[in-house]
């Protein structure tokens, strides 16, 4: 383009980038960008790709190493934000930072060599950006050495744009297009904050800045595609839902090939400013949905309105506007000048074997197949039940529902005689019905030869059984196998098949998957209780979806429920301590007092009974005497009346005279 600058040559330019900053790194799409460049030498995108190294590379095996708890050498350091402060550090970030203020945060970004700002997850993000590279712009004098600022955007920038050619809207937009892009309504901070990007780099040939365009994000653990991937798996609705006519068309990328862009830009400094990044599909929302059902749900697709599509809590307007948007797009610069070993290069549809294969293995789901063995009355159906409701999975009872349903998938797979009056749509229909149940048939079959069950041999003895079932209320054995005869008859000819050497549980000890035997009658548990604690503890904790937001919510009111009560409990038995402690203290302060006083009267007693002989010998010798002496004394009154007493007592004592 022709008013923008060239930047630095390539090779001059790898040598020097090492550090790169990449927000919010414990969301979905900065993650898997952050962790995808720490595992890049700096300067590999711009060797070729070899056919043989195609050939060799899986979908981004990269990604799914253990991440290094050390720093490779060549490869870049990735540093950057967490949008929550509890979250963890990722293995793969050098550094990370959370609730820092902007001048500690631009002082991280001047240590970078790239910054990288994504906003297509989270629109506060927005704001950030625009600081940041107003910020970076005002230091460009103080720059060491060239840095780059990279904001990944979205092509809903791109959703009002007016046709190429009104007469055919087909044509695809193209990155030489982006000065007449037009935003969504609800895009229009991105569109700014693209047009400041660019403009920034366009004041010094220190500071070179890039906008990415990119379309919907998937892969990995499956972005905003997530959702249509839970509901598959779980298997609670019986079909998928799509909004509208689902023949809007969905610019797309996988995320690893998102970051091979952003890799390629860092590499190449590449003279485009603006770039697009989507694969080379053409899929509409309905290509999309019905691909995921087909794969790993029921298999069957929905129409609604598009109006209730805002009625889902998991699709937020954000992830809504990027479901019904309508635009053809195509990475033209992309794909001829960059070198990228692509994971979905032809787009979502096409490459859904390996897409679901990393969303399992990033999510940690395992479909987990149990079956249950055993005689009549050991308590199977019990068991199975209580056991899906565990690992939430589907209870299969009855042996010929799987041969029902591959009878009715062979049944439309064979081959028909095609009358003459036949449409030409109604053809293609059902070629498409039987291309779809050969691949369904082709997964079953497939599913089957695996060794991934669970396989439980329930076991008691005979008067065991008998007396479960006589202990029965009648209510429940009427109408049932339950009863005495065929009960009976059911039990013999459990115990004559397997003495047999062809048994179940001997087909699956030949292939390797060893059954977990339990004897219900030892464990004396009429509910079952324990034996289903004891194939938990076997089988191990569900690998499935982490609770649901009602779930945790039930939970968190419960534990809260739990924490109010045992709260209470222990406040009413501090409450009684206290009590009890408070009488204690009461009693024994009477009894003390009691005590207290009993020898107070015990020494006055005491004190009185050691007085009587003094007392006595006083009222004798003394007071007659003495009482003369100040009678004698009242009568005379002497100047000094004491030395008056004196003088008399001495006179009249009793043993003088």
């Amino acid at each position: 383009m022709a008013e923008e600058e060239e930047s630095a040559a390539p090779s001059e330019k790898v040598l020097r980038i090492q550090r790169v900053f990449v927000n919010l790194l414990d969301s979905y799409s900065s993650g898997n960008i952050g962790k995808f460049l720490s595992n890049c030498v700096v300067g590999a995108s711009l060797e070729e790709i070899t056919e043989e190294e195609e050939e060799e590379d899986e979908i981004k095996s990269v990604m799914w190493e253990a991440s290094a708890t050390k720093v490779k050498e060549g490869t870049f350091q990735v540093v950057g934000t967490l949008s929550k402060p509890e979250s963890p550090q990722p293995d793969f970030a050098v550094e990370t930072y959370s609730a820092i203020s902007r001048e500690d945060l631009l002082l991280r970004l001047l240590e970078c060599d790239v910054i990288i700002y994504n906003i297509t997850e989270n629109p506060q993000q927005v704001e950030e950006a625009i600081w940041a590279v107003s910020a970076l712009n005002e230091e460009v004098s103080h720059f060491e050495k060239q840095k780059v600022f990279i904001l990944l955007s979205t092509v809903l920038t791109w959703a009002r744009s007016k046709a190429l050619d009104p007469e055919d809207s087909e044509v695809p937009f193209t990155e030489e297009d982006y000065r007449r892009r037009k935003a969504h309504p609800n895009f229009l901070d991105h569109i700014n904050a693209e047009k400041m990007v660019l403009k920034y780099g366009k004041k010094s040939r220190k500071f070179s800045t890039y906008v990415v365009a990119a379309g919907l994000q998937y892969g990995a653990e499956g972005g905003i595609l997530h959702t249509f991937f839970k509901m598959a798996w779980l298997g609670e609705i019986p079909a998928l839902p799509v909004f509208g006519d689902g023949t809007n068309v969905i610019p797309a990328i996988h995320v690893l090939d998102l970051a091979g862009v952003i890799q390629n830009v860092i590499d190449h400094a590449p003279k485009p400013r603006y770039l697009v990044a989507v694969d080379e599909s053409v899929h509409t929302l309905e290509d999309l949905v019905k691909c995921i059902s087909k794969n790993a749900g029921p298999g069957k697709i929905q129409k609604i309105p598009r109006e209730n599509a805002y009625l889902m809590k998991d699709l937020t307007q954000d992830r809504l506007d990027h479901l019904l948007v309508n635009l053809r797009m195509e990475a033209l610069f992309v794909k001829e000048n960059f070198n990228i070993r692509w994971a979905a290069q032809t787009g979502f549809v096409e490459n859904i074997n390996s897409i679901l294969k990393e969303y399992k293995q990033s999510r940690g789901l395992m479909p987990i197949k149990i079956c249950i063995l055993g005689p009549p009355a050991v308590g199977k159906s019990s068991i199975a039940e209580e056991l899906s409701k565990y690992y939430k999975l589907h209870h299969i009872q009855l042996k010929d529902v799987i041969s029902e349903a591959i009878a009715k998938l062979e049944a439309i797979v064979a081959p028909k005689d095609v009358g003459e009056g036949e449409e030409e749509g109604e053809e293609e229909e059902e070629q498409e019905n039987v291309e779809d149940a050969q691949e369904l048939l082709d997964g079953i079959r497939e599913s089957m030869e695996q060794n991934a069950e669970f396989v439980c041999a329930l076991d008691a003895s005979d008067e065991f059984l008998k007396e479960r079932v006589i202990n029965l209320p009648e209510s429940i054995v009427a109408g049932t196998h339950y009863s005495q005869d065929r009960f009976l008859r059911a039990l013999s000819n459990y115990r004559d098949i397997n003495l047999e050497d062809e048994t179940v549980l001997n087909y699956f000890d030949e292939i390797e998957i060893h059954p977990i035997h339990i004897d219900v009658g030892k464990l004396e548990d009429a509910q079952n209780r324990l034996a289903i604690k004891q194939l938990i503890k076997e089988i191990g904790e569900p690998q499935n979806y982490g609770l649901t937001d009602e779930e945790k919510a039930e939970k968190e009111w419960k534990a809260a429920e739990e924490r109010l009560a045992r709260e209470a409990a222990e406040k009413a038995e501090r409450e009684h301590k206290e009590a009890v402690e408070t009488a204690e203290k009461i009693a024994r302060w009477e009894e003390w007092n009691k005590r207290l006083e009993e020898v107070k009267r015990e020494e006055r007693e005491l004190l009185e009974a050691q007085s009587v002989p003094l007392r006595n010998y006083l009222m004798t010798y003394v007071m007659p005497t003495l009482i003369q002496g100040l009678n004698e004394c009242c009568n005379v009154r002497p100047e000094d009346p004491v030395d008056y007493l004196a003088e008399y007592l001495f006179k009249n004592n009793p043993e003088a005279q």
